[in-house]
């Protein structure tokens, strides 16, 4: 009888570990049918991908959503809707733009950005913005005349600032009494850079520059050599940018070679 009662117990402790597998790989049974537990992982991993953290409370909010989801499915699928050529196209277009997404972050799995390519387009933003930068100020003004007229102001003693924020067409920089922030030559109009870098450090131009804009008046506050971030600093958003140009690259490829009749 000992036997036997033995015998008992292991066949149950075998057949309950049998089970916990299949049980295990559900997340829910919603009117019978099984909700896989990969559901949920596939949620993580975009939510993880994404940056956002998976905590307990999130679990327990993409478990709910799944259950919901089911729950509206199989109404759906009870009143015959995804018989419908709608539907149909709709799935196929849901297939064909998970696939595409696939491909393209298989493409970047596979074509990583190196450190000598991130390096490489490092120098080239340096070549291109090294040099000076300068702050200036300025009054943009409709009319020639009104231009002359308020250098002429400004020269007998009224505060250019005072006349920025009057007369200034500019509304950012007018507001400020005509500040504006540092810059590179090559952000402004040629017209505009031309005349500033010929002033002297706190000097002001004595003829309006004429500019598709109007007529501007520049004053030349400061000069400096222009600081730009370290290479570790910027590294994350030059890797995305190459990454984002690789594949746009092999999008035009691909593109390009396909027969289109």
């Amino acid at each position: 009888m000992k036997k036997q009662l033995l015998s008992g117990l292991v066949a149950a402790a075998v057949l309950g570990t049998m089970a916990l597998p299949v049980s295990a790989q559900n997340l829910a049974i919603v009117n019978g049918k099984a909700i896989p537990k990969e559901r949920a992982e596939v949620f993580k991993r975009q939510l993880a991908n994404s940056g956002r953290p998976v905590t307990p409370e999130v679990e327990g909010q993409i478990k709910d959503e799944l259950i919901t989801r089911e729950v509206f499915m199989q109404e759906a699928q009870k009143r015959g809707l995804e018989t419908s050529g709608d539907f149909k196209v709709q799935m196929e277009m849901a297939r064909q733009t998970i696939l595409i997404r696939e491909l393209f972050v298989d493409f970047q799995k596979n074509n990583p950005v190196t450190d000598e390519e991130i390096k490489a387009e490092y120098d080239k933003f340096v070549a291109a913005n090294s040099g000076k930068e300068y702050k200036a100020s300025h009054i943009l003004i409709e009319k020639e005349a009104d231009a002359k007229a308020a250098i002429a102001a400004i020269n007998k003693g009224a505060k250019f600032e005072e006349i920025a924020k009057k007369q200034s067409k500019d509304p950012g920089s007018g507001a400020n009494g005509g500040a504006m922030d540092w810059a590179s030559p090559s952000s402004y109009v040629s017209e505009f850079t031309e005349a500033m870098i010929k002033l002297e450090k706190g000097k002001m131009s004595q003829t309006p520059v004429k500019s598709q804009f109007g007529y501007h008046i520049i004053r030349l506050d400061d000069v400096r050599q222009a600081e730009l971030p370290k290479l570790e600093d910027v590294k994350p958003q030059v890797a995305q940018q190459l990454q984002q140009q690789k594949l746009a690259k092999y999008q035009e490829e691909l593109r390009s070679k396909a027969k289109v009749e």
